[in-house]
């Protein structure tokens, strides 16, 4: 058999070149027009939506959070699953779609209806927000922060304002996600008598307090960023001009 088609090859040569080259050039094509990717996207279309409840506890978390969320977004077309997961201060709901899904118009439709939540959600819960459009691989690296000598609120400011600007600078990282700690807080706990005594009412006393912690916080991103600098140019002065020993 092996020699009959040796034979045969040798003589019409010219027959077996013709069909080495159309493969070779069908092979070319497909390996040109196939889609590739470094992590392919092996699941069904996903979207994670995350909502931060600073003073939650896992409780209350799931009744006041996670409850109206997939309430309000069940039944979206194209939606085969809802699952969710309630931790302190932390809601994380993941809509998975069917096979074949435009991700782009789940996305959107989803973006629609979580914008329904604004006024059934308690004002101390921040805005839910959609996972970026990542790989289906989904969290690659996870850190945690432990020290002997700092606070947990420390470990988190430094995580905050230093640690993540730093990872979302580095090429190819998509999202970084900052949860536990202690976050910063400022409490006023406000004297009705006094309010009276001033004729000032609760609401007067609240926008002045939201201006001033506005003002705080764009202060304290200016602090840290200035912090930051600093220490790059600390670090070049060292790599620059060492010092002798």
């Amino acid at each position: 058999m092996l020699q009959a088609l040796v034979n045969f090859s040798l003589r019409h040569r010219g027959v077996v070149i013709v069909l080495a080259v159309v493969l070779l050039g069908y092979g070319v094509h497909v390996l040109m027009s196939a889609k590739m990717d470094v992590f392919p996207n092996f699941v069904q279309p996903q979207v994670t939506i995350q909502t931060e409840c600073p003073g939650l506890a896992p409780e209350q978390v799931e009744l006041l959070v996670t409850q109206p969320i997939e309430t309000t977004v069940n039944g979206l077309g194209d939606m085969e699953s809802l699952r969710s997961e309630s931790a302190q201060g932390l809601s994380v709901i993941t809509a998975v779609f069917k096979e074949g899904s435009d991700i782009f118009r789940a996305r959107q439709t989803l973006a629609e209806k979580l914008a329904e939540t604004a006024g059934r959600l308690p004002t101390s819960v921040k805005t839910p927000q959609m996972s970026p459009l990542t790989s289906s691989t989904m969290d690659l690296l996870k850190v945690g922060l432990v020290s002997d000598k700092r606070t947990p609120m420390e470990l988190r400011t430094f995580a905050d304002w230093t640690l993540k600007p730093r990872l979302l600078s580095v090429p190819g990282v998509a999202r970084c996600i900052v949860f536990g700690g202690e976050v910063r807080q400022l409490q006023i706990q406000v004297q009705p008598e006094r309010l009276v005594a001033y004729d000032l009412a609760l609401s007067d006393e609240m926008a002045r307090l939201r201006r001033k912690t506005a003002a705080t916080e764009i202060a304290e991103a200016v602090r840290q960023a200035a912090l930051s600098r600093l220490e790059a140019a600390r670090r070049w002065a060292r790599a620059r001009f060492p010092t002798s020993s």
